[in-house]
């Protein structure tokens, strides 16, 4: 995966040009991970003329959640946010698929790792971003031997920068064995997520996924999947799944913001079901494509079109 950044972002309160967005080696961030993330899309529309941002206001209702679970206050609302994202893609003259890396940490130089009483910022930049894996051919994985954290350790529901090392060592251990990427099991040995997307199965007919209870991220693209399955009609069970159903399963695949619908071949080298990627995969990635590129009008509200720079420039 290769991204390109736009020359553009917004950070503490201006907007600046990426080079220039910097934070001292002391930032309470930098040192103890007390920062929160999250990650938007936006989509050239069928037609070159929009950049549709997708779910934008979830995923700054999101962002502010996360920041709520470890004490940062941000003199921005999410109508607010979404100002400055619409803003910043304007800025950047956007003009292919994109996407949004926002930002908001503790900014102060203070020593101690606490979270009360320590400055909070934020910042916004922007990538070009196509496609997050090449695999035209699936998604390899392995179960991780690494254990997702549970929520009272540090909680997963929340985008927090410090707990991504959990999945940095998840997805080390995958690519040190051959693998393309990590399922990860929770304490209690059920199956969780990706190392850093939600995952759904499809056995006999049934798409299936872990519940939020399951040490997941609540994802945006995962309640997408769920909403745009139910539209199809095709059955959907949320419940807890066990190791051995990943080796049975007939369809398996990743989904989030950046992986969208990735469609997984192998699972500890046993090969998925006895087709690639399967039906049920295949028709909500062609359904999801079409509602991210906006040709689909009743899911429209899903979609914050900003003019797209090639179609200003005509």
């Amino acid at each position: 995966m290769s991204v390109q950044f736009l020359p553009y972002a917004f950070f503490e309160g201006e907007y600046v040009p990426f080079e220039d967005a910097r934070v001292s080696v002391a930032t309470h961030a930098l040192q103890y991970g007390t920062g929160v993330f999250g990650g938007m899309r936006g989509y050239l529309s069928a037609d070159g003329s929009v950049i549709n941002l997708f779910r934008m206001h979830d995923h700054f209702r999101r962002l502010l959640q996360s920041a709520r679970m470890i004490r940062i206050n941000l003199p921005y609302g999410i109508d607010d946010l979404g100002d400055i994202a619409m803003e910043l893609t304007r800025r950047n003259a956007a003009d292919s698929n994109v996407y949004f890396r926002p930002y908001a940490y503790k900014s102060g130089l203070n020593l101690a790792p606490t979270l009360s009483g320590i400055a909070d910022q934020f910042a916004l930049y922007m990538v070009r971003l196509e496609d997050y894996y090449s695999a035209p051919n699936g998604l390899s994985v392995m179960v991780s031997t690494w254990q997702r954290l549970n929520d009272t350790a540090i909680p997963s529901r929340g985008k927090v920068s410090g707990s991504y090392i959990n999945s940095s060592l998840a997805n080390d251990e995958a690519k040190t064995y051959g693998f393309d990427e990590a399922i990860m099991l929770d304490s209690r040995g059920k199956v969780s997520e990706g190392s850093a997307s939600n995952l759904f199965i499809v056995r006999d007919g049934v798409l299936l996924t872990t519940p939020v209870t399951a040490s997941i991220l609540e994802g945006i693209t995962r309640r997408t999947i769920i909403k745009l399955a139910a539209d199809l009609g095709i059955p959907l069970e949320i419940r807890e799944i066990d190791r051995t159903e990943l080796y049975i399963a007939d369809e398996l695949f990743f989904c989030g913001t950046g992986v969208q619908i990735s469609p997984i071949s192998q699972v500890d080298r046993r090969e998925v079901g006895r087709s690639f990627p399967g039906s049920i995969t295949t028709t909500l990635q062609e359904r999801f494509k079409a509602v991210i590129t906006g040709q689909l009008p009743e899911y429209s509200a899903w979609l914050t079109p900003v003019p797209a720079a090639v179609a200003v420039a005509q």
